[in-house]
C-alpha cells in the first residue's frame, strides 16, 4: 500500500497526543483538539466564505454536517449517502463555496459513485434545496487514486484535482495523457454559459486535448490550495513506492508522473525535457502519503506567517515550507510537529488560522505554544 489508501483504511488507536513541538525550528506550535466526537472518517472542513462561525465537514460515506456555537447540526447540511460509493478512497472527498456564496448559496461537491463503473461527479447544489447540476464526470477505471479536491482562485474560476485513475504504476499512462481528465488539474469558469465554459487561456487548445487541463503529469493531487496573500498555487501529490512530493502548479506545466516520482525518475533512463521538479520531497522514513495544507495567513502564530503548512497521513509529521516567490527559491523546509494523527486534511478559516482533520475523528486547531 503506498497511496491514499493508506490514509484511509489505518485507523490509529489513540489521539490523546496531539503533537509534540520540536523546539530546534523556533516555531513552536501544537495541534489542540477543537471537535473530539461525532464524527465518522472525515475528509475535509471547510468554511463558507466570510464566516468563520459555521464549519463544514466532510464524511467519506456521503454526508456533510455541520458544526456551530460547539454542538453539530441535528441535520446535515447535505446528505448524499444514496449516491456516493464510499471506502477505499471512493467516498465525498470535496466541497467548495461559491466565492459569492453569501449572496447566491451555490456550492460544488466531488464525489465517487457507482460499482460496476466508478465514477467521478463534479456538481453543484444551492443552499437549501436537494436539486443536484452535474457539472463534469468521467469515469474512473479504477477504485483508488480519485483525487477529489476542489478549489476557487482569486479570478473565481474553479479548480479540480484528479488522479491518474489507480492500480499501481499508472497502467494507462493517464499522468502523461492529454485526452483524459486523470492525473491532472482542471480549471473551469462555472459562471458562464451552462454547465461551464472553460478559460480562455487555458493552456490546451488542440484537438483531441481537454481543454479543461490545467497542468498534468500529476499522480494523486489528494490537497492544493491558493496562497491567499500571492495566489500562488501548492498541491501535496502522492507517491507510489518511494517519494512524497510538494509542488507549485502553474499553468501549463508538467509535473513529471509516471516518468518521475518526486525528484527521481520512476521510469529507469527517463528523459525530464521539460518536466517540473517538486519544490520538496521526502522518502519513506518520514512518511508514506503527503496531505497538502495552506500557507499560513493568520495573526495567532506570527512565525508561521507565509510558510506553508502540510503533512503527512502515515508519520503524523507536520511541516512548514519556506517558499520566496521573487527568486522562485526553496529557502526551508522545517520538520514542526511528530503526531500520532492520521492527517486526512488541512483547513483554512476566513481569518486565516489553519485545522488539522483526523481520519480517526478528530479535528485539531493549530496553535502556538504559550
Amino acid at each position: 500500500m503506498n497511496t491514499i489508501t493508506r490514509r484511509l483504511i489505518l485507523v490509529l488507536a489513540c489521539f490523546s497526543l496531539s503533537g509534540q513541538a520540536l523546539d530546534q525550528t523556533g516555531l513552536s506550535i501544537k495541534l489542540v483538539p477543537w471537535i473530539k466526537t461525532g464524527l465518522k472518517a472525515p475528509t475535509g472542513i471547510f468554511f463558507e466564505p466570510g464566516n468563520s462561525s459555521r464549519v463544514y465537514i466532510l464524511e467519506q460515506k456521503g454526508q456533510i454536517l455541520t458544526w456551530e456555537k460547539g454542538q453539530f447540526a441535528k441535520e446535515p447540511f447535505l446528505d448524499l449517502q444514496s449516491k456516493v460509493t464510499f471506502g477505499g478512497e471512493r467516498g465525498l472527498l470535496g466541497l467548495a463555496f461559491h466565492p459569492q456564496y453569501q449572496q447566491n448559496g451555490r456550492f460544488f461537491v466531488n464525489y465517487t459513485s457507482g460499482n460496476s463503473q466508478l465514477t467521478s461527479f463534479v456538481s453543484e447544489f444551492k443552499r437549501g434545496s436537494l436539486n443536484e447540476k452535474i457539472i463534469l464526470k468521467f469515469a474512473q477505471p479504477y477504485s483508488n487514486h480519485n483525487g477529489g479536491h476542489l478549489a476557487f482562485d482569486k479570478a473565481g474560476l474553479l479548480y479540480i484535482g484528479t488522479g491518474d485513475g489507480g492500480s499501481a504504476g499508472d497502467p494507462q499512462n493517464n499522468g502523461q495523457r492529454l485526452d483524459t481528465f486523470l492525473g491532472k488539474i482542471l480549471r473551469i469558469n462555472i459562471d458562464g454559459q451552462s454547465p461551464y465554459e472553460i478559460p480562455k487561456d487555458n493552456p490546451l487548445q488542440k484537438t483531441g486535448e481537454k481543454k479543461e487541463i490545467f497542468a498534468w503529469g500529476l499522480r494523486n493531487p489528494w490537497r492544493f490550495s491558493f496562497d491567499r496573500e500571492t495566489g500562488a498555487l501548492f498541491a501535496g501529490d502522492v507517491g507510489q513506492d518511494r517519494y512524497e512530493e510538494i509542488d507549485l502548479v502553474e499553468k501549463g506545466k508538467n509535473y513529471g508522473w509516471k516518468a518521475m516520482e518526486g525528484d527521481h525518475c520512476f521510469i529507469p533512463g527517463c528523459n525530464r525535457e521539460g518536466l517540473v521538479a517538486p519544490l520538496v520531497e521526502y522518502g519513506r522514513n518520514d512518511g508514506g502519503s503527503v496531505t497538502g495544507g495552506f500557507v499560513y495567513r493568520g495573526n495567532k502564530i506570527p512565525k508561521l506567517k507565509g510558510l506553508y503548512i502540510y503533512g503527512d497521513f502515515m508519520s503524523g509529521n507536520v511541516w512548514a515550507l519556506q517558499y520566496d516567490q521573487d527568486s522562485r527559491k526553496v529557502i526551508g523546509n522545517q520538520l514542526l510537529l511528530k503526531t500520532d494523527v492520521s492527517i486526512a486534511s488541512f483547513g483554512e478559516d476566513p481569518e486565516g488560522e489553519l485545522y488539522v482533520v483526523g481520519y480517526s475523528g478528530t479535528i485539531f486547531r493549530i496553535s502556538p505554544v504559550l
